[in-house]
């Protein structure tokens, strides 16, 4: 699940076609969904990242030099809380924290600095599954399951909130053109709730494997500590309310199709 925060100016919201974006984070796994959604519909796009390159600004010549002219800012910056290969210690939290709020504070500062300042500001933190090729949950989960060795994880019962990275990009997209979306949104697919065991059955069930070994609890906390292993064991019960309300039509509001257009 995804939560999409939108801090407006002037109460408008509104991207015609040759706008120009200003993306923190841009360069990640959502963020090059978005960028790549945005440039087809039409819109120039400006990264913020840590290195220089085409296209880009570095956080610190954002910092210094203020933000280029855009009609809408977007920030998707942020440390994986759950990645697997980080130990939750006080070095990651400081992190995962900082990569955050420093971002936000930045980007913050320089609309407020800005002659023109863009109409349109919004703001990503991530608590859920985001499902897509080459990044995010599959690519942790995707050799298990082909091995007929995924299944639920802890007890199985926990809501599992998805959403397929077409679109998070698709909604992002039309937070930012649609002059009357503001508030926040619920980023997540309008499919009944899901457990994380009818997930894992799904899953397997998209790759033609059998999906019944579970990933114990005392394993999961070894894993990601006992703070992070709620998250994965306890889980969300969210509903997109607000974001249907707005008009956003999915494109995959059913697991099945979801995960089949990942794995095929």
């Amino acid at each position: 699940m995804e939560r999409l925060k939108q801090s407006l100016r002037g109460g408008r919201q509104f991207l015609r076609e040759g706008s120009e974006t200003c993306t923190g984070g841009g360069t990640g796994f959502i963020g090059t969904a978005l960028t790549q959604l945005l440039k087809a519909r039409g819109h120039e796009v400006t990264l913020v990242s840590r290195k220089p390159g085409p296209d880009r600004i570095t956080w610190d010549e954002l910092a210094k030099s203020g933000l280029p002219r855009c009609d809408a800012a977007v920030n998707l910056a942020g440390e994986n809380i759950l990645n697997p290969l980080r130990r939750w210690n006080e070095t990651f939290q400081k992190e995962v924290l900082s990569s955050r709020l420093e971002t936000t504070q930045i980007l913050a500062r320089a609309i407020n600095k800005a002659p023109q300042p863009p109409q349109a500001w919004v703001l990503v933190t991530g608590v859920g599954v985001v499902l897509g090729r080459g990044g995010g949950a599959i690519g942790h989960m995707l050799l298990p399951f082909r091995l007929g060795l995924g299944g639920p994880i802890g007890p199985g019962h926990q809501f599992f909130p998805w959403i397929h990275i077409r679109d998070l990009a698709g909604i992002l997209t039309h937070a930012a053109e649609a002059s009357h979306v503001q508030g926040v949104l619920n980023g997540v697919a309008p499919a009944p709730t899901t457990t994380n065991a009818e997930f894992a059955k799904a899953f397997g069930a998209a790759l033609g494997r059998p999906a019944f070994m579970p990933l114990p609890s005392v394993v999961v906390q070894a894993v990601f500590g006992r703070e992070r292993a709620v998250m994965l064991l306890e889980g969300q019960k969210v509903v997109p309310r607000r974001t249907l309300a707005t008009g956003y039509q999915y494109s995959f509001p059913e697991l099945g199709a979801a995960l089949k257009e990942v794995v095929a």
